[in-house]
C-alpha cells in the first residue's frame, strides 16, 4: 500500500485535498494530508521554511510509513523535496503540483517574478505574513464560484520566513524519482528550474487542462494521476 503525504501550498491547509483524499483511499492507499505550522488550525505558532520540512518528516517518521509518496503543491514543492531527501528509503516518489522547487540556497522569495526584494518587503508590510488571495486573483484557474469561496474562507495569512529563508539540500534534486504536474491555466510552460530538471531520466512531465489549485477544480483527475504515480514507482 503506497501512502501519500499530501501538502497544500501557501494559505492552505490538510481540508484542501477533502476530495482527493477519499478517492485515494478508495484505490487501497493510505493518506495522510498535512496541516504545516502557522496554518490552518495551527495559525499563530511561529515557523520557518526549515519548521515547514520538519512537519513532513515527522509525519512520515510518527507514523513509521513506508512506500511514501510525497506530494507538495504550489509553495510547499519547496519543503517537501526538501523534506523527500531527508526521509531516506521511505520514499517510493516525490509528486509536484503546478508547484516551486527548491534549490539550495534559495528561498522562495528568489523566484519571485517582481524581484526578491519586493516580495520580502510586502511580508514585512504586512507583519511578516503573506495575505491570502481575495476571490478576483481565482479569475481564469478553471474554477466555480462555490469552489473559489472555499478556498478564500479557508485561506489564513502564510508565515513569512517560511517563505524567505533558504533551502537546503545535500543531493542534486534530479536524482530523486519525480512526476511533475503542470497546470496548463496557470502558464503553458514550466519555469527554466523545473525544465532542466524535467532532462533528468528520474524526472515525468504530467499536464493537466486546469488552473493552479487542481484539487478543488479537477479532484478526479488529479487522484488518478497520483494513483498512477503510485503504480509507476
Amino acid at each position: 500500500m503506497t501512502e501519500f503525504v499530501l501538502v497544500a501550498g501557501a494559505w492552505l491547509g490538510s481540508w484542501a485535498w477533502d476530495e482527493v483524499v477519499p478517492e485515494l483511499r478508495a484505490a487501497g492507499h493510505g493518506t495522510h494530508p498535512v496541516t504545516l505550522t502557522g496554518l490552518a488550525d495551527k495559525q499563530g505558532a511561529p515557523a520557518g521554511q526549515q519548521t515547514h520540512v520538519q512537519d513532513i518528516v515527522d509525519e512520515v517518521e510518527r507514523h513509521d510509513l513506508r512506500d511514501v509518496v510525497l506530494v507538495g503543491h504550489s509553495y510547499s514543492g519547496i519543503p517537501v523535496g526538501q523534506a523527500a531527501e531527508r526521509i531516506g528509503d521511505r520514499l517510493a516518489r516525490v509528486v509536484f503540483v503546478d508547484s516551486g522547487v527548491p534549490t539550495d540556497g534559495e528561498s522562495f522569495a528568489s523566484a519571485w517574478w517582481q524581484g526578491r526584494e519586493t516580495f520580502e518587503a510586502t511580508i514585512a508590510g504586512n507583519d511578516g505574513f503573506w495575505a491570502p488571495l481575495t476571490a478576483a486573483d481565482y479569475d481564469g484557474q478553471g474554477l466555480t464560484a462555490e469552489q473559489i469561496a472555499r478556498i478564500v474562507g479557508g485561506s489564513t495569512p502564510h508565515p513569512g520566513a517560511t517563505l524567505t529563508e533558504p533551502a537546503v539540500l545535500t543531493r542534486p534534486l534530479g536524482e530523486l524519482p519525480a512526476t511533475y504536474i503542470k497546470c496548463l491555466l496557470d502558464g503553458p510552460e514550466p519555469s527554466d528550474d523545473v525544465a532542466e530538471l524535467l532532462t533528468s531520466k528520474h524526472w515525468r512531465l504530467v499536464e493537466m487542462d486546469t488552473g493552479h489549485w487542481p484539487m478543488f477544480s479537477q479532484p478526479h483527475e488529479l487522484a488518478q494521476i497520483l494513483h498512477r504515480s503510485a503504480v509507476e514507482s
